[in-house]
């Protein structure tokens, strides 16, 4: 059961999300033909350590608050099952390692980079914006937007351009990621007192500003190949996958069928890793077909 809390604290699958962003950073900003093994093994520890340490804050934060939500009230430190003083302590250990490991075995931009979007998450978005503003996941969305920077500048010492675009296009796609799940989670934040935007603007607001948001992603996901950053290849990945995320938009705005909320969160997460992984195949196709 130890394991098992602890494991649950770090999140696995938000950080397994955040990883594949972060080693398609690393991959992009190589050349195809070399494999860039050391930023890849450390930066995946040092990056992996952090967004864990941050995972864990925002369970020790919100220990009062999951205690009110079905889906958080089990969660270990909300429920008991681990103590804040531990939590506490085995964040700071994941942080301590993965800041160190990307200092010493990375660079230490990256490690700087990383730290600062540790702290955006689990302080600025967890303890402050999240409690005063409907806005808070757009306005706190660039620290969880940061995986793919982190993973650039730890193979290239540098803050590209190509790398910052790839952190607005999951800028971009936050909020119609995370409204979708609170317009399904509406009556728990609701019960919990958390100023999400469906509790203070209503269910038909966030329907509108979800298409609105899906319609700007659909502009920033095509810009990799207008700038030559990606090829025809990531192009119809991306026109595909923008036909899926629009059409779950229409179809949530003109219902009234929760369930298409949850239908469209989950169609979020399916869209995000398909999409990074067009940037790879686009990356290696041309490679791979040389070979062959």
């Amino acid at each position: 059961m130890f394991n098992r809390d602890y494991w649950e604290l770090c999140k696995p699958r938000v950080v397994a999300l955040m990883l594949l962003t972060a080693w398609v950073g690393m991959l992009l900003a190589s050349p195809p033909e070399i494999f860039p093994w050391q930023a890849f093994f450390f930066g995946t520890i040092g990056i992996a350590g952090c967004a864990s340490s941050a995972a864990v804050i925002n369970h020790l934060v919100e220990r009062h608050i999951d205690i009110h939500m079905r889906r958080t009230q089990h969660r270990p430190i909300a429920s008991g099952r681990v103590n804040p003083i531990s939590a506490l302590i085995f964040s700071l250990i994941l942080g301590t390692v993965g800041l160190v490991t990307l200092i010493i075995f990375v660079n230490p931009l990256t490690a700087w980079l990383t730290l600062a979007s540790l702290l955006g998450y689990a302080l600025v978005y967890t303890l402050f914006l999240k409690r005063v503003t409907p806005q808070n996941i757009v306005i706190g969305g660039a620290a969880g937007a940061a995986p793919p920077l982190l993973g650039w500048t730890a193979v290239s010492n540098d803050l590209s351009a190509f790398g910052l675009l790839l952190v607005l296009i999951i800028f971009t796609w936050t909020p119609p990621h995370f409204w979708a799940l609170a317009i399904y989670r509406c009556e728990d934040y609701a019960k919990a007192k958390l100023p999400m935007l469906p509790v203070t603007h209503g269910i038909r607001f966030t329907k509108l500003c979800i298409l609105f948001y899906i319609v700007l992603l659909i502009a920033v996901s095509v810009l990799p190949y207008l700038i030559a950053m990606s090829g025809i290849t990531y192009l119809i990945c991306a026109l595909g996958l923008n036909c899926g995320f629009l059409f779950y938009g229409i179809k949530l705005f003109y219902t009234e069928d929760v369930r298409v909320a949850l239908h469209t969160f989950t169609y979020s997460i399916v869209y995000l890793m398909a999409l990074f992984l067009g940037f790879l195949l686009d990356h290696y196709l041309p490679t791979l077909l040389r070979i062959l």
